[in-house]
């Protein structure tokens, strides 16, 4: 298979190369932490950083989200997200 991104260096510009599945969770953080989220169903999307700030914001359908969350928290998150690294 034909890779034309195989010589990029991975940064915040360059396409993600894995997609990681989220469940809203009020109690663990995730697995991996994304380079950015990606919305499938728009709605609020309740995160935490790596600070530990916690946020609601409302989201689109399609909209790409460019934060490094550590959680994506249940309460308070309607939308439905992938996360890209």
């Amino acid at each position: 298979m034909n890779d034309n991104f195989k010589y990029h260096a991975p940064d915040l510009s360059s396409p993600a190369s894995r997609i990681h599945l989220i469940t809203p969770n009020d109690d663990a953080n995730l697995p991996v932490i994304p380079r950015a989220l990606r919305v499938l169903t728009g709605g609020n999307l309740a995160i935490r950083d790596a600070a530990g700030t916690e946020v609601v914001i409302p989201v689109l359908e399609c909209e790409f989200i460019p934060i490094r969350v550590v959680r994506v928290l249940a309460t308070g998150t309607t939308a439905t997200v992938i996360g890209l690294e």
